[in-house]
This record gives structure tokens, C-alpha cells and sequence, in this order.
């Protein structure tokens, strides 16, 4: 199946690693974060509440933030070589960030290697800022000899009032680092078209097609009797070279080159456009999984973000492992696979993938909410984003008595804008807890208010108090609504005027995109 992973790529390489040692995949493409120290605001939810933020901060840079020492410690224990480059580096006048960001990757490059068979290609899609580095890295992992390109993608030739006034030469271009295992990798040769103007040279015709009298500079002896009798040979009078027939058909274009400028960023108002704001237009993929894989094979992808490589290879019908770090990564990619499909299609699709990381029964769901409060958190997130589709409350502490919100339409004809917050407990819950609740619900204005908790801790005094707040106004949806872990799990969901929630993608706080959902995309896939 196809292995979708939430969570640390390290772990899961980790993983792989014990349990393939000799390599398991056959193509690995990485697009990691860029040290570019910028927050990614990704999924937005416009929201008029008085005590949270108007936008979650879905995907972050935060590489300059961890802490990197014990990981050079094992990277000592496991290559010493990489050891000494990274710790001269940590000697020298470059940022503590840098060091850190070159730290990390270069543990989870180490076990790229690793996992890739010795048939398997690593391509690493880097920027101006950290590829020379990066370079050094992949290096002393692969072998310089494994070295095959430095392939430079002109990803825009748009200048931009910024850059326009910016006192040097635009950046319109990245760097994809890319290296193969061994001497003995799969490598299918790609070609361009040719432009119009070379068709104009075939300017013969015969019973074959159109073709041109062309030089045929190296040739066995063979080849040329053999040509020479089926009339495809002439000989001109001064000409150093015998003269062969080169039909248009046979023509495969002109070969592909290291200096990729046909494949440009992904427009504004490209079908394809997820708001995600490093996301890279799904041709550029397509080439390199048409370049180093064949039909089949398996492919990886251990930054996957909104899922361009895993939709690449299903496309290609490649095979796919991608992992990520954000929940809502995961949740953006199941979407994109599933939702060009009708519903039947759509369930085999998602069947097919192997979702690593969530809770998949009640038990584990228990596991995931019992032990810390850091765990309680991820708990808050998982039940929030992933299962019920809305955003956590920024606010860890001091929240205003709410864990999350969602937003939909209050109206048939979407001009009107509701509010629903939610709590999740995972500890002890009582009546108190639910009245506590209910009056939250009322000093923050909203609309409706939903309350998760597990089926076991659920009263029919609970019940009975969460009927007694009413209904929403308009609408046959009780105004406090009772959820159950067990009823997620079963793909129960709040109830919601229409059924329609709003979803909103922004990039640079601009938003882009403000549509409907009239079915709820991460409930609708079978988490197995």
C-alpha cells in the first residue's frame, strides 16, 4: 500500500532503516524548508473572536529553534567525517540557526542513503542560501563520484515592483542537488521538442514521411551496406561525411539538459494552487519521476508537504511513501488525492493508503490522550483539525475556555458567517465542565459550541443540560452539541447548517480563496 507517515521523517527513517537495511526505495525528491525563517500561513480561517488570532500558523520554519548538540553527538557516533565538517562550521562566524538547520538534515539525508536501494536516485530541491552547504553534505554521504547534476530550475522570469528596485540581479532560480546510490541507478532519458523552426529543414518527402539529407559522422560498416541498399545513403562530391536519410518521425526531440526553464512557478489562479507557499507545480515532479523511476517502483518523499511528489507518483503510477511533520499537511494531501474523484472512487483511493501516526481505534486514541499535557495537546489537535475539520486555538494556555473553532454558513445563500468553538477533554469530565462550557459559549458570541469528549464519561445529565441550551437560530441544530471520541472514529460529525463549512487558503495574509466544502473531506476517509 502506500504509506502515508505523520510525524518526524528521522523516526521514520529510523524505521525503515532497521527494518530494510539494504534500501527499499527507489527514488527519493526532497523539498525540505529553506532556513528562510518565515512563518508559513497556510490554512487561514477568517474569525471574529475577541480572545484568539485570526489565522493558525499551520506549517512554520523552525529549524533555527532546535536545539542541535545531541543530534552532532550521533551523527559522531555514525559518520565521523560528517561529524568533523559540521562541527567546523559550528567554529566559524555562520548563524547558530544555519548550523542547526544543516545539523538536522544532514542525520535525515544520512539515512536517505540508507534506504535508498543501490539502483535509487536523491534529489534535494534547495535555494541560493544553503545549497553550497548542502552540497558538502550530500557529498560526504553519497560520494562525490555519486554526484550526477546540479540542476538549475528557473522557476519565474517575472521581475516585480521588489525586484524591480532591489540593488542586484533577481533570484528567479533554485537548485536541485541531484545523486544516485551507486554507478548502477535508473536513469530514462528525457528530450524537449523541438521549436518549429527545425521542421523546416525536413524538406523532402518520400512513402515514409518527411525527412532530411544529414551527416552520418560515425557508423560501422554494417550499418552503412545496409543503408546503402535500402536507398537511404548518398554520397555529395565534396562532403566529408556519407549523407543518411533522417526521417521527422524518428526524431525524439532534443535531449534534457541541467538548465530546466520551461516549467514555471504555479500562477495564482492555477487549478493546481493549494495556498501552500512553497509548493511546487506538479510538471516539475513529473519530470524527475519520469527521469529515475519506472512504473512501479517506490518513491519517497520525507518533507511531503501539501503532496505534490505522492500525487506525482500516482499519477505515474509509481508506489509512494510521504511523511510530514503537520497534521494538516496530511489532511491537505488526502484531500488533493481524493477529492478530483467521484465518492466511489474517491474510498478506493483512500483505502489504499496505509495513514501512520493518527489514532485508527479507541484505544489508541485513549494512548494518544492519557500520559502528558504535551500529549493532551496533540490529542486537542488531532480530535480539532484532522477530525473534525477546524483550526486549534493558538492560545495553549490562557484559551478562553475553548481548544479550537470552525466556521460556516449560517445561510443557503453563503452571505452569512458562523461561528462554532469546541472543547475537548480527554481527562475527568462532569456536568460542571459542560456548564462551564455552555457559558463560554455565550461570552464569546459564537454561534453554536461542541464538546468532545470519550463515550465513557458522557451523563444523561450531560445530555440532558446540552439539549436544555436550544437551538441554533433558523436552523433544527441543537445550539450545545455532545461528541464523542467514539462517534469521530465513526465518522460522525457536528452538526452545521447545510452541512457546509468554510475553508480558506492564504498566502502572504492575502487570501486567495474562499469556498464551500459541501462534504467534509478528512471524515470521509477511512483512517486504516
Amino acid at each position: 500500500m502506500n504509506q502515508l507517515y505523520f510525524g518526524d521523517c528521522l523516526d521514520v527513517l529510523k524505521e525503515l532503516n532497521r527494518k530494510y537495511p539494504s534500501g527499499i526505495i527507489d527514488l527519493i525528491y526532497n523539498d525540505p524548508p529553506f532556513n528562510s525563517k518565515r512563518n508559513y500561513n497556510v490554512l487561514f480561517e477568517s474569525i471574529d473572536l475577541k480572545d484568539t488570532k485570526a489565522q493558525k500558523e499551520a506549517f512554520a520554519d523552525t529549524w533555527s529553534n532546535v536545539s542541535y548538540h545531541d543530534t552532532l553527538a550521533e551523527i559522531h557516533e555514525l559518520d565521523i567525517d560528517l561529524f568533523r565538517f559540521l562541527t567546523a562550521l559550528d567554529g566559524i562566524k555562520i548563524s547558530k540557526g544555519a548550523i542547526s538547520y544543516l545539523t538536522l538534515m544532514a542525520i535525515r539525508i544520512w539515512y536517505m542513503h540508507k534506504v535508498l536501494k543501490d539502483t535509487g536516485s536523491f534529489y534535494l530541491h534547495c535555494d541560493s542560501n544553503m545549497s553550497h552547504y548542502l552540497k558538502i553534505i550530500c557529498d560526504l554521504i553519497f560520494g562525490y563520484k555519486q554526484y550526477q547534476n546540479e540542476i538549475i530550475w528557473q522557476r519565474t522570469t517575472n521581475t516585480g515592483s521588489s525586484k524591480s528596485i532591489a540593488k542586484k540581479f533577481s533570484q528567479d532560480t533554485d537548485t536541485i542537488l541531484y545523486y544516485t546510490k551507486s554507478s548502477k541507478f535508473i536513469f530514462n532519458k528525457l528530450f524537449r521538442e523541438y521549436g518549429k523552426d527545425y521542421f523546416k529543414r525536413f524538406k523532402y518527402k518520400d512513402d515514409l514521411g518527411y525527412f532530411r539529407w544529414s551527416a552520418l559522422k560515425t557508423f560501422s560498416s554494417e550499418r552503412l551496406k545496409e543503408w546503402e541498399e535500402k536507398g537511404m545513403i548518398r554520397h555529395g562530391k565534396n562532403a566529408s561525411y556519407p549523407e543518411y536519410k533522417q526521417y521527422l518521425d524518428d526524431l525524439k526531440g532534443v535531449p534534457m539538459n541541467n538548465l530546466w526553464n520551461d516549467i514555471f512557478h504555479i500562477n495564482p489562479m492555477a487549478k493546481e494552487k493549494l495556498g501552500y507557499p512553497t509548493q511546487k507545480p506538479i510538471e516539475l515532479l513529473l519530470r524527475i519521476l519520469s527521469a529515475s523511476s519506472n512504473p512501479g517502483d517506490l518513491v519517497a518523499d520525507f518533507f511531503c508537504g501539501c503532496g505534490t511528489t505522492v500525487a506525482a507518483a500516482q499519477k505515474l503510477n509509481r508506489k509512494w511513501l510521504g511523511v510530514d511533520i503537520s497534521h494538516l499537511a496530511i489532511k491537505l494531501i488526502l484531500k488533493r488525492l481524493s477529492d478530483p474523484y467521484s465518492d466511489d472512487i474517491k474510498g478506493n483511493i483512500l483505502n489504499d493508503i496505509d495513514l501512520s501516526g493518527f489514532p485508527k481505534d479507541i484505544d489508541s486514541a485513549k494512548e494518544l490522550a492519557r500520559h502528558t499535557d504535551k500529549h493532551r495537546i496533540k490529542f486537542q489537535d488531532w480530535v480539532i483539525e484532522v477530525m473534525i475539520g477546524g483550526v486549534s486555538n493558538p492560545k495553549k494556555s490562557g484559551d478562553g475556555g475553548y481548544d479550537g473553532y470552525i466556521t460556516f454558513h449560517k445561510s443557503m445563500d453563503y452571505k452569512s458567517k458562523g461561528t462554532g468553538i469546541i472543547e475537548v477533554k480527554s481527562g475527568n469530565v462532569g456536568i460542571a465542565s459542560l456548564r462551564s462550557f455552555a457559558e463560554v459559549i455565550n461570552k464569546q458570541k459564537a454561534d453554536i459550541g461542541i464538546f468532545v469528549c470519550f463515550e465513557e464519561q458522557v451523563s444523561k445529565g450531560m445530555r440532558i443540560d446540552a439539549n436544555a441550551q436550544g437551538k441554533l437560530e433558523g436552523w433544527n441544530i441543537n445550539k450545545l452539541q455532545i461528541l464523542t471520541v467514539e462517534d469521530l472514529l465513526n465518522h460522525k460529525s457536528p452538526q452545521l447548517p447545510g452541512m457546509g463549512r468554510m475553508k480558506h487558503f492564504d498566502e502572504s495574509n492575502e487570501r486567495l480563496e474562499n469556498y464551500v466544502e459541501e462534504k467534509k473531506f478528512i471524515l470521509e476517509n477511512n483512517l486504516n
